[in-house]
């Protein structure tokens, strides 16, 4: 029976694990408490673990696991182990086993401490300079973000390593890099993603290589800045155009990886069918209008209406708006369409003596001004003229815009047709009867008038002799003295000394002769 014993004993001794501090050994979850987890290591005594230690844990699936003797007998006589300090000494030992400075290890920012952050790599942490995180323009959270690391620095007795996310990246452009040079082909279609924006262009970056995006080669309809295509931030498929590996440029296509929409437009748009479209730009010479997606047309300013000389095309137009036109002529070669909107309707010179009668009186407005003339957009829509000698008839107008102002409504008499200028001949003088036979028989030459000055100049004075009705006063025919003195208003007495009703001129003179009072007029 002793023998029976002392068997049991020493098999129950052998089976009892010699447990060492410091090294790993194989254990089993065999209870759990609020602050502690009882492990069975094959020791004498159940070794504890802190529940911290198994925050993200399923301890229910855990099963049999490796853990780090820390103390083989405490105050109390418990084993203490550690479940995290098993985890790093694995993590750090297949960490320097299987990688050196300058490799490129996966790892898991934890968290952000003085000066950069905390990397898990394998389990162990790893410290990242904020110097070398290339996280300064990054805008989203990069805690517990997965990223590529280089290792930069290892001590591998420490236990410690430090890493960098900016060589990493350089690292792995570099391989990109490599790899967009051996496979880039010349109508191939790849990815990329804007990078800046200039107004030549645009620079994209296709993963290490950046190409550019010239604007001629974003759209096949007219563009004017690039940012009309593309934006910052933007990803997008591109077709390269051509490369030069040695100067390392890449050119590339955007309008180029959908179809030519100007292919057989001709057949598509014939001369004289009527479009409809959308008004995509405004410019001062015409309207740019949408045909169909890439396929504008222009609408040149004199392409607008029959009659109107002056059309303000921001006032008539707004882009967005619809729009209907006939085609005048298609050019594909020069990627051209010209529209118009007057042919829409029959030109009304072609009959415009039934529209408009001579000597007829018709209302119009003031459009714009010419060399020595006047524009009028007249009531039946037609566009007139008035020349400055038949505004008035007793004042001589040099230029139109002395009596006339833009938008004046006035009567008209229709004077002529101008069939090469498309233009209404009309007169204003002419509404009155011609003033000039009663003007020369009153102020006969000699008369004598009292008159007020109404402009000094250089040459002389102007007088105002009756209404409407004003002669020169030479300078000549007027003591200096008294003409450095004379100013608008003043009173004067002159003599006519000319009258000139083809250029409906009268001359004066204060040089009165005594002998011809009986020919004075008083005012």
């Amino acid at each position: 029976m002793e023998n029976v014993v002392t068997d049991l004993e020493k098999a129950y001794f052998d089976s009892i694990k010699e447990l060492k501090e410091g090294e790993l050994v194989n254990g089993k979850v065999v209870s759990v408490t609020e602050k502690e987890v009882i492990v069975d290591v094959g020791y004498k005594s159940e070794g504890v673990i802190s529940r911290d230690e198994f925050l993200a844990v399923d301890l229910e699936n855990l099963g049999d696991f490796e853990v780090y003797v820390e103390n083989v007998e405490d105050d109390e006589g418990r084993v203490v182990l550690s479940f995290k300090k098993a985890n790093e000494l694995k993590g750090w030992k297949k960490l320097s086993e299987t990688n050196d400075e300058g490799d490129l290890v996966e790892g898991v920012v934890v968290r952000k401490v003085k000066g950069g952050y905390m990397v898990d790599v394998y389990g162990v942490k790893g410290f990242l300079p904020q110097s070398l995180s290339a996280f300064k323009n990054v805008k989203e959270n990069v805690i517990g973000v997965k990223y590529n690391f280089q290792i930069v620095k290892m001590n591998k007795i420490k236990n410690n390593f430090i890493l960098s996310r900016k060589d990493a990246l350089r690292a792995e452009r570099d391989v990109l890099r490599k790899k967009i040079w051996e496979e880039i082909e010349e109508g191939t279609i790849i990815k990329g993603h804007v990078k800046s924006i200039a107004n030549f262009g645009a620079f994209i970056d296709l993963g290490g290589v950046d190409g550019l995006l010239h604007i001629g080669d974003m759209s096949w309809k007219k563009i004017t800045h690039p940012s009309e295509i593309v934006a910052v931030g933007d990803d997008i498929d591109v077709m390269v155009l051509s490369f030069d590996k040695d100067k390392g440029k890449i050119s590339l296509g955007l309008k180029q990886t959908t179809p030519d929409p100007w292919i057989d437009i001709d057949k598509k748009y014939l001369a004289d069918s009527i479009v409809k479209g959308r008004v995509t730009n405004i410019q001062n010479y015409g309207v740019f209008v949408e045909l169909e997606k890439g396929i504008e047309g222009l609408i040149h300013v004199s392409e607008i209406s029959w009659t109107k000389k002056f059309v303000n095309l921001n006032e008539t137009f707004a882009v967005g708006d619809a729009v209907e036109a006939k085609v005048i002529s298609v050019e594909p070669q020069d990627r051209k369409i010209s529209l118009s909107i007057k042919k829409l309707e029959k030109d009304p010179w072609e009959n415009v003596e039934k529209v408009i009668e001579l000597d007829s009186v018709i209302n119009g407005e003031v459009s714009g001004f010419g060399e020595g003339c006047a524009y009028v957009e007249l009531a039946n829509g037609l566009e007139g003229i008035i020349y400055s000698e038949d505004i008035s008839w007793t004042k001589r107008v040099n230029r139109a815009q002395e009596l006339l102002k833009r938008g004046q409504a006035c009567d008209f008499k229709v004077l002529g047709l101008d069939r090469d200028q498309r233009k209404v001949l009309l007169g204003i003088k002419q509404l009155k009867n011609d003033p000039w036979p009663s003007i020369t028989e009153k102020f006969a030459v000699d008369t004598i008038i009292e008159g007020e000055v109404v402009k000094v100049a250089n040459f002389g004075a102007f007088i105002k002799i009756d209404d409407d009705l004003e002669g020169l006063l030479f300078s000549g025919e007027i003591d200096k003295e008294r003409m450095d003195t004379l100013k608008p208003n003043d009173k004067i007495k002159v003599k006519v000394i000319k009258i000139d009703p083809g250029v409906a001129k009268i001359g004066l003179s204060a040089n009165l002769d005594n002998s011809a009072g009986d020919a004075s007029v008083s005012e």
